[in-house]
């Protein structure tokens, strides 16, 4: 199977240092250096479907804009690109969020993707009126995207859950395809939903060993359900052409995180609710020292950021050799992106996608359609 690769969409804004926020937290002062208009955001789709992502993942929160509205408006500045669209089920009904996939899948023909966030932060969630503790809402999830299976699937359904109750629900036209779901999570709560709903599961970026024991987990759990998922993984990339060139960046980075920053992120983090941000923080508990915690694997981000809190970092080989790592775990789809997010795709889809066609495990998505228009592989940089 050739691998799979989306970029990244930061509706909070982006910067030329690590915008922070995530997980309850607001984004921070780097995130107004270039605010999230919508030209900003159409140049990174551009260069993204330019370079070969497959799509581009949209997050969801308080602290960015909202990405049902900003993907529609971006569907139309772009031909190919895909949007994995992140949203909370407890905010809005199954029978709407059917209805809502259907009309982008009509509008946007098979262009639209699903990452269902339950939601880690009690606090955040209550502030859109949702007052379920966590593992309630991961209960509500199942029931939630049950009734949306089955919507999709052209039933009429009527369900009288513990959290979900319609009635005689329908859709007047089901999506054609069908988006796939994309569902993360690391508690044993996450796991059922993930292994009985979810096509693609999602693990943050942590250490080889670790994600392969995750993937084991969910593969044994998916196999009681009679099912099987695919597998993708979340990471931030700094990749150059050398690897002293990729860990100067990276300090420059890190150099711009001042300790009050740090302390303040990392005591907000600290009330998380989120397994997956527990594992994500004990990476680097809260230190500068020792962030490379597995080989080519930087775990500075998350020093001021929620969510994702890990880089790639090296030579264009290195972190292709990386990415052949995790693939050999099992690892399909990576969800990539850096800072800035036009130049980092730039480095990563001109350096390491080159390396990963050579090996075979990465075809661009639109080579079978040019060739058969020109003649010719679309541009990709050696």
């Amino acid at each position: 199977m050739n691998l799979t690769f989306h970029w990244f969409l930061p509706t909070y804004g982006d910067s030329r240092h690590v915008v922070g926020g995530g997980h309850g937290l607001p984004a921070g002062a780097a995130g107004g250096q270039r605010p999230a208009t919508l030209g900003y955001l159409t140049q990174i789709a551009r260069a993204a479907e330019q370079l070969g992502f497959e799509g581009a993942l949209t997050p969801t929160g308080a602290w960015c804009e909202d990405a049902w509205l900003t993907t529609a408006m971006l569907a139309r500045e772009t031909e190919r690109l895909k949007f994995l669209v992140a949203f909370r089920p407890g905010i809005l009904s199954p029978t709407l969020a059917a209805q809502m996939a259907a009309t982008f899948q009509r509008h946007a023909p098979g262009r639209l993707l699903l990452n269902v966030v339950t939601g880690g932060e009690s606090h955040e969630q209550r502030a859109y009126g949702d007052f379920l503790d966590k593992d309630a809402r991961y209960a509500r999830t199942g029931e939630f995207l049950a009734v949306v299976r089955a919507l999709w699937r052209g039933e009429s359904v009527t369900l009288d859950g513990t959290h979900i109750q319609v009635e005689d629900a329908q859709l007047a036209r089901v999506p054609d395809p069908v988006p796939p779901v994309y569902f993360g999570g690391s508690s044993p709560a996450a796991g059922e939903v993930a292994a009985r709903h979810s096509d693609v599961y999602l693990t943050w970026g942590e250490p080889p060993a670790q994600v392969a024991a995750k993937i084991a987990w969910i593969r044994e759990l998916a196999a009681r359900e009679g099912r099987s998922v695919r597998f993708g993984i979340r990471l931030h990339v700094i990749t150059r052409d050398t690897s002293d060139q990729a860990w100067a960046e990276a300090r420059r980075l890190l150099d711009g995180f001042s300790e009050e920053a740090v302390r303040a992120v990392q005591e907000g983090l600290a009330r998380s609710e989120s397994e997956g941000q527990r594992r994500m923080l004990e990476l680097h508990g809260g230190s500068t020292a020792n962030l490379e915690v597995s080989p080519n694997l930087w775990a500075g981000i998350g020093l001021v950021r929620g969510g994702a809190g890990t880089a790639l970092v090296g030579s264009h080989g290195e972190v292709a050799e990386r990415i052949a790592e995790y693939h050999r775990l099992g690892i399909d789809e990576f969800i990539m992106s850096g800072h800035p997010h036009v130049e980092e795709a730039y480095w990563f889809g001109e350096g390491v996608l080159p390396l990963l066609a050579d090996q075979g495990l990465w075809q661009h998505p639109g080579a079978a359609e040019a060739r058969s228009e020109s003649g010719q592989v679309p541009f990709v940089s050696r």
